[in-house]
């Protein structure tokens, strides 16, 4: 295992992050949402540890305001392990500097890296594959995730690096907004990050899945214009009125508790 030894026989973990680390979509509002943050700390128990764990994490957050809302407490929480998932939220907003996003990650890993904790990171998939429509957002996140890499190993930083598997583009892992992922999706991610930390039986995590049928030209135009009509233009409007999908929420963890307890 990669530093996980915990204090006190207790491995304090912390997240922090927007809605993929909140867990949208695995689940529901009515009953919850499970996400790969918490699977995460549900393998890291099942390797043995005695795992007490907090999610900061609140949809819709950009980068600043992750490392201005979240970093402080998660610092109080004296963590042992810190994921940090973030950036997402700004890279697909126009006029962004991609550098800048960076920056704000790189702050993040400098500061929980500076306690000692082992800090988790994330690339981010090809969304050209994932919703052909913003394909001209590739470059930026090959950019973004190129400075990820690079920061991550200025401060010790591991990074869960799916870019280049053909898992992470796998539209089954991906819900109809083309933004969260499917239950399915958060356990591959959950299984990544298990799988750099070397916790057992997480080899598998890029395994592919049975291929599917070719979808016809008719099928992937109605599938296109329907997530359009969903999902991108609901987007916009929330930008051109400044609201977000966070906009009132708390984190749904904040504080470190057994995994059994909410």
């Amino acid at each position: 295992m990669v530093g996980l030894a915990g204090r006190d026989g207790v491995l304090r973990y912390v997240a922090v992050g927007d809605s993929q680390t909140e867990g949208l979509n695995d689940g529901s509002e009515g009953v919850g949402y499970r996400g790969w943050a918490d699977r995460l700390a549900e393998r890291l128990a099942g390797a043995g540890h005695d795992v007490r764990y907090a999610n900061l994490a609140i949809r819709g957050r950009l980068a600043g305001q992750i490392r201005a809302e979240q970093v402080a407490p998660a610092l109080a929480l004296k963590p042992d392990l810190v994921s940090v998932m973030a950036g997402m939220n700004d890279v697909v907003r126009p006029g962004v500097v991609v550098g800048a996003v960076a920056a704000e990650l790189e702050a993040m890993y400098a500061a929980f890296a500076g306690t000692g904790a082992t800090v988790l990171t994330f690339t981010f998939p090809d969304v050209a594959r994932i919703a052909p429509l913003v394909r001209h957002l590739r470059p930026r996140v090959v950019e973004f995730n190129a400075l990820i890499r690079e920061a991550a190993a200025r401060h010790g930083v591991l990074v869960v690096d799916t870019f280049h598997h053909e898992i992470s583009v796998d539209r089954r892992l991906w819900s109809t907004d083309r933004i969260h992922a499917t239950p399915l999706g958060h356990a591959r991610m959950a299984a990544a990050a298990a799988h750099t930390l070397n916790l057992p039986d997480a080899d598998d995590w890029a395994t592919p899945l049975p291929p599917l049928p070719p979808a016809s030209r008719w099928r992937h135009a109605a599938d296109e214009a329907a997530w359009v009509a969903t999902f991108v233009g609901p987007w916009i409007l929330r930008r051109l009125r400044g609201r977000s999908s966070g906009d009132n929420r708390t984190a749904k963890r904040p504080d470190l508790l057994p995994l059994q307890e909410s």
